[in-house]
């Protein structure tokens, strides 16, 4: 019997030994993470800011000064020196994050999560991700500063991978059960590629498709106009083209195919867009221009942006970077300021490819037949075989949709025309707006911008302001890549490209500042056709209707700006609602929330229920007009909100106001209560189960951990206001990443805030210690120091020492 016990002990011990050092499903290997010496517990301290550390290929010492905000200050004697530096205390702060973005781009969370990553995977390889970063970084090889450039960033963030061992890995790797990879350049590409992807890589054409065939092109023109009755463009309504003179895209005779699409690709979140703004000294209360930026982007820790200041004698710049990019991408320095937000341009169509037969190694192209490439994915997946995808490219893209991927046809596909493939070295921008020095330096810093479209704002000390909407264009017929084209049409190519100089721009506007929320560019009198894709309507009246406001502006206006919680569409919609609804069926409950919404001030703040009510209401008021796009055979999306409130407003009788499964013929005006009545029973529900539904507490803003379930690593509950549509853009999950007002004098001035903190490490004060004065609205002023001596708010200096 003893020998029986001793054996079961021993099948014990192997048993939970091994359970305790390898990673069972989504549980990563207890024994590893929890062992003193090298797993969690080591993750608790904050960073070593101080002391001499050697890196192998300086030339020169780097002086690298820590201040209060764990803000790193680098002062290199060189450009390769200065960007070695920036990828190691990157590195340093982010590693984790800054990898893991790139295997999110390159299509690889299999190897970090297993199986469950592999839809994900295949379908950024069939995006062409990978492609897209090999022809980017083809073209910034044609650069050879920017490739030494690029090299000097990869030997950086190498020489710290290199420092760790396993018990000062991050925490992230312990948790998962991996190790960091040394970095390259085309990580880098990879990390562009991803911000390519989330900014540029929205499309509804196959959706169109589905509503132009079910619907026909009359109802699909209302219900998608090409212009809104307000467009209040980026471009001042009253600017002069006629100094265009480039040839327009003529369309083409011939029918487009009206396939029936099923499903289609998850697309970027629908909230990722941006405000920024400039006015002219003129128009402010100092005489120097000032300007603002906040990217809407979602809200995640680590935050998708690292401040830091990076200087050498030549050129000395401050502002937010993106981990894995070099320089500063938002930001300023002695001379100029600079800022984006999305150009929500229309940069991806989709091409219905006809191939020869089942061996797909040709497709039908002008009559004949063109020869196809076939890229073979490999997607490996932790604790399973790997998987391979091959991947059939055209002329046009990779033939995202095969019969191995969402669709069932051996003989067709739909390829994909995006600008993200056709390279371009988007680096090289950001690094010459670093080193700007006036209008002219920024306008050639830009010219060959690619993707993701952007619109860069610009103030210089020298008084000027400026935005240019930047970015390769196709330059379209009318109509172009609103639906699926025809891939053996070569008229249904994209012919050209907008010459540079003809891209949409201001400079020194009579009004006295610029402008742009991610609405429609320009008006009707530009020539080029830019389709309306109606994701901006309310955000940029507020702000331009602001600045109409008065003759001056101080930063502290900037401030209430960007904090500015007023609801332009409810504002547009209740009144209509409150005078044609028949509320005397309401019981004294509803009347009762529906008395809290009427009294409402269109402000969504934290302490009202206005808000959440309005919120409540339109989410049950939206569904209820487009059932009819409620289809699970086929892909389809809702109009527009701005396009819904028109025809409720306008033609609350017409037939998409019915709802299809009553026997009523249901107007807008019965919608309404019928919407009201289930939005004020889910309030009274929520309300049993949570108290009071003002709006902090309903809206329920958190800034969460990039992988998902870990509570433990993210913040909830936070008291913002605004929302989706609002000048202060904070949904649940998204909301302005970096705030930033830089006032241009002599050197400038500059504040700064975004819900994270410099530190990467859960375990370090760093890690979240901004969220609280961004919820609150409140800045930090970003110390931008003039020469390398270390002032009082310096708390730490580090040295980077040369090792060889």
């Amino acid at each position: 019997m003893k020998y029986i016990k001793l054996l079961i002990t021993f099948v014990l011990t192997i048993v939970v030994f091994y359970a305790l050092n390898t990673k069972l499903g989504a549980v990563p290997p207890i024994g590893k993470f929890l062992d003193p010496a090298g797993g969690v517990w080591q993750n608790e301290t904050n960073e070593v800011i101080d002391g001499n550390v050697n890196i192998k290929g300086l030339s020169a010492p780097v002086t690298i000064h820590y201040d209060a905000q764990l803000i790193p200050h680098i002062f290199a004697q060189n450009d390769i020196d200065l960007y070695k530096a920036q990828g190691y205390i990157t590195a340093k702060h982010r590693l984790w994050q800054m990898e893991f973005q790139t295997h999110a781009a390159a299509g690889r969370i299999s190897e970090i999560i297993g199986s469950d990553g592999l839809t994900y995977d295949q379908t950024a390889r069939r995006r062409g991700m990978g492609f897209g970063a090999d022809r980017s970084l083809e073209k910034m090889q044609e650069d050879p500063e920017t490739v030494a450039f690029l090299e000097a960033y990869r030997d950086g963030v190498n020489n710290y991978i290199e420092s760790l061992d396993t018990k000062n890995l991050p925490v992230e790797y312990k948790l998962l059960d991996y190790k960091p990879e040394p970095w390259t350049t085309k990580k880098t590409a990879l990390l562009l590629m991803y911000m390519t992807k989330m900014l540029a890589g929205g499309d509804d054409d196959l959706e169109y498709t589905n509503m132009l065939r079910k619907f026909g092109k009359e109802r699909f023109d209302l219900l998608f106009p090409d212009f809104f009755d307000i467009n209040d463009p980026i471009i001042p309504k009253e600017t002069d083209w006629s100094f265009i003179d480039v040839k327009m895209t003529k369309t083409p005779q011939g029918e487009l195919p009206q396939d029936t699409i099923a499903q289609t690709i998850v697309k970027p979140h629908p909230d990722n867009g941006s405000n920024n703004w400039a006015v002219s000294g003129a128009k402010s209360t100092t005489g120097n221009p000032i300007l603002a930026n906040d990217p809407h982007l979602g809200l995640k820790l680590p935050s998708i942006w690292f401040v830091m200041q990076l200087s050498t004698p030549e050129h000395n710049t401050m502002g937010a970077t993106l981990p894995g990019a070099l320089g500063v991408i938002s930001g300023f320095n002695t001379h100029i300021s600079w800022g984006e937000t999305n150009a929500t341009r229309d940069v991806l169509d989709w091409y219905k490819i006809e191939f020869k037969d089942d061996t797909r190694t040709q497709y039908k192209y002008d009559g004949g037949w063109k020869n196809t490439t076939v890229r073979v994915e490999e997607i490996k997946i932790k604790g399973a075989a790997t998987v391979l995808d091959s991947v059939i490219y055209t002329h046009h893209g990779p033939v995202t949709y095969d019969h191995n991927f969402m669709s069932d046809n051996e003989k067709s596909g739909y390829a994909m025309r995006w600008i993200g493939h056709t390279g371009g070295n988007n680096q090289r921008p950001f690094l010459a707006l670093n080193k700007a020095k006036n209008y002219d330096d920024y306008v050639n810093a830009i010219k060959n911008y690619t993707a993701p479209a952007q619109n860069f704002v610009f103030a210089s000390t020298e008084g000027d302001i400026a935005i240019w909407i930047q970015g390769l264009f196709p330059n379209k017929w009318k109509g172009q890549g609103k639906f699926l084209l025809d891939g053996s049409n070569p008229d249904h190519d994209w012919q050209s490209y907008i010459p540079q100089a003809f891209n949409a721009h201001s400079k020194n506007p009579e009004r006295g500042f610029v402008s742009s929320a991610n609405q429609h560019p320009v008006d009707e009198k530009y020539p080029f056709y830019i389709f309306n894709d109606g994701y901006e309507t309310y955000r940029n009246r507020v702000i331009n209707d602001f600045f109409r406001s008065k003759n001056k502006f101080s930063v502290e206006d900037f401030k209430n700006l960007h904090n500015n919680n007023y609801n332009l569409k409810a504002a547009e919609l209740l009144p209509y609602m409150f005078k044609t609804m028949d509320v005397s069926s309401l019981t004294s409950e509803e009347k009762e929330i529906y008395n809290q919404v009427k009294s409402w001030d269109f402000n969504n703040d934290i302490e009202k229920l206005g808000p959440s009510i309005w919120r409540a209401w339109w989410y049950k008021l939206y569904p209820m007009i487009w059932d009819e796009f409620d289809s699970e055979a086929e892909a389809m999306m809702s109009p527009y909100t701005y396009q819904s409130i028109y025809l409720m407003t306008n033609q609350p009788n017409d037939p998409f106001m019915d709802i299809i499964e009553t026997p009523e013929k249901e107007t807008a005006h019965d919608l309404f209560l019928l919407a009201f009545k289930e939005a004020a029973k889910e309030l009274i529900d929520w309300k049993s189960l949570n108290g009071d539904y003002n709006w902090q507490a309903y809206k329920a803003t958190r800034v969460g951990h990039l992988l998902q379930g870990l509570p433990a690593f993210s913040r909830f509950d936070l008291p913002i206001g605004g929302d989706a549509s609002i000048v202060n853009a904070t949904s649940e999950t998204h909301g302005p990443s970096w705030r930033m007002i830089v006032e241009m004098s002599s050197p400038p001035k500059a504040l700064g805030i975004y819900p994270g903190g410099q530190s990467g490490n859960p375990g370090s004060t760093y890690y979240d210690n901004f969220v609280d004065d961004w919820a609150i609205g409140k800045y930090h002023e970003l110390n931008f120091m003039q020469n390398a001596t270390a002032t009082d708010q310096i708390i730490a200096t580090q040295t980077l020492t040369p090792s060889n």
